[in-house]
């Protein structure tokens, strides 16, 4: 039984690195074309408490080398520093930025798309870019996204942002965003399907056509959504619309999160919202986490330590790691994360899992996760 067992986790985790090898075939580089014609971009920034990143996004903004765009950037109630940057930079007088304030948030609206739909209503383009205040945009990044989309004929564009990472704990943790996605998801069938199973999206870019947007209803139509950007995927499929990804590393990177404590609460926030908020999901995730990822360590310790360096507890558990291990080498070297730290994939794991159960319990038996000042609770 131990054997089977052993030969089932072996297989899952290359079937895993078989998907992950598809997926850098069906997530292509941001492409290079000439624009002819230039349709007017409206780039929608909602902001709340973002005073350690907001000028250095707008200002990154402002250095598009495509000539047609505005920028606007909702403040979002910002208990910080945030309206007197925003205020700092209006008074630049520079013509393609609009400040908005934001208005109260209504019962069952959640903050961020609160603040998004404010900011479709707002939006005069004929695309829209959402992208999050934590981000920095190279100067051909709307270019190549907008020429991406055009020769696309897609109605909705996301990108995977680089990310950066500078303190331990986001080296450990913050990878793990791009582990599910390239090693669980077939990229493809986003594209080549309309089921809602198969969606992706990160918020921290997503370009859209606005007609499209409109006919979705805009962000009313994922208003209780936490994980937002996986709902709105889902309801262009839903609509008929066609949705493309693209590798942006090299195009938008993003800060998500500074520290331990920020990681800790932006994940429990999001990671059981990200399973359906369904128990059995999350124990499904619990148990195929530590089957496929933690238990081979410990097939292999304890064979080390007894000396019994059979078949189904030494050799079969020691391909597993190396699978793994793989795999998150990969991942690191194309989206350009650390390689030290994707072989500390155990205590990735690990965190995930501690993070996982503290995002079931609050919002299950808790008030909620609270984010930037804002309680989200069970939807």
């Amino acid at each position: 039984m131990l054997f089977f067992y052993q030969i089932l986790v072996l297989f899952s985790l290359l079937v895993f690195l078989g998907i992950l090898l598809r997926n850098l075939i069906d997530l292509p580089a941001m492409p290079w074309r000439s624009i002819h014609a230039q349709p007017l971009v409206s780039v929608l920034v909602p902001a709340r408490n973002e005073a350690e990143n907001i000028e250095r996004c707008v200002r990154s903004l402002l250095r598009q080398d495509y000539g047609a765009f505005e920028i606007l950037v909702l403040d979002d109630g910002s208990t910080d520093a945030t309206p007197e940057i925003l205020r700092a930079l209006a008074s630049e007088s520079v013509p393609r930025i609009r400040i908005i304030q934001g208005e109260q948030l209504p019962d069952g609206w959640h903050g961020k798309a609160w603040a998004c739909f404010q900011l479709g209503r707002q939006a005069r383009g004929e695309l829209i870019l959402f992208t999050d205040a934590d981000t920095m945009h190279e100067p051909d990044a709307l270019r190549r996204s907008v020429g991406a989309m055009l020769a696309s004929g897609a109605d909705m564009l996301s990108l995977t942002p680089g990310q950066e990472l500078r303190s331990f704990w986001e080296k450990l943790v913050i990878p793990m965003v791009y582990v599910i996605l390239m090693s669980y998801l077939p990229i493809r069938l986003v594209r080549t399907t309309r089921m809602a199973a198969f969606c992706f999206a990160i918020g921290q870019f997503i370009l859209f056509r606005r007609e499209f947007y409109d006919r979705i209803e805009g962000h009313a139509a994922v208003k209780d959504a936490i994980v937002e950007d996986v709902s709105l995927c889902k309801a262009v499929k839903k609509a008929g619309g066609r949705v493309v990804a693209f590798n942006g590393t090299d195009v938008v990177s993003c800060r998500m999160y500074r520290n331990l404590r920020d990681i800790w609460n932006g994940f429990s926030k999001n990671l059981f919202a990200g399973l359906g908020y369904s128990s059995p999901g999350f124990f499904l995730f619990i148990l195929l986490s530590t089957a496929f990822y933690i238990a081979p360590y410990g097939f292999l310790c304890s064979s080390m330590f007894s000396g019994t360096f059979s078949l189904p507890l030494f050799w079969l558990p020691l391909s597993q790691i190396s699978v793994a291990l793989l795999s998150r080498l990969i991942i690191a070297k194309v989206f350009r994360q650390p390689l030290l730290f994707a072989l500390l994939n155990l205590f990735s794991q690990i965190m995930l899992i501690a993070i996982a159960f503290n995002s079931f319990f609050i919002i299950k038996f808790g008030k909620g996760a609270i984010w930037k000042g804002r309680r989200y609770n069970f939807s």
